[in-house]
């Protein structure tokens, strides 16, 4: 069985040339369906531009990734969109809540771009919170 995501040789380059950084060496790694990983290390060693690239939201300057099977290259904008919105989950060091909504409306937001209708969005928004927040 396919591996849901199969790094093979990755590298991150920035500044190529002279100046080169590279964030990333060559990186292999497979992660199996139901399988947890932790990417742990010193400051500068990489972890933010691998998380980036496995959450499609940077791209290799070398090497393969394949998630679910797929090509990440290959994708359209409006595919990795679509990844990114249904099958990969972020949790920022930064926050990231919009300040005029409140909590609830803010763990709604994504459910409106997955196209959920109003009332399944606030009940599955609000059994989300109660996970953190269980009503007294």
């Amino acid at each position: 069985m396919e591996p849901l995501i199969r790094l093979s040789n990755i590298s991150k380059i920035y500044n190529p040339g002279e100046n080169e950084v590279r964030a990333l060496d060559h990186v292999s790694l497979s992660i199996e369906r139901g399988e947890f990983a932790a990417v742990i290390g010193h400051s500068g060693s990489g972890k933010s531009t691998l998380m980036n690239i496995l959450g499609c939201l940077d791209t290799p300057t070398e090497g393969d990734y394949l998630l679910n099977g797929v090509q990440v290259a290959s994708m359209s904008d409006n595919e990795l969109a679509r990844v990114r919105n249904q099958e990969i989950g972020f949790v920022f060091q930064g926050f990231n809540l919009i300040a005029n909504l409140n909590a609830l409306e803010n763990v709604e937001l994504p459910l409106i771009y997955r196209g959920i209708d109003k009332k399944d969005r606030r009940e599955m928004a609000e059994k989300a919170l109660d996970m953190f927040y269980p009503e007294s």
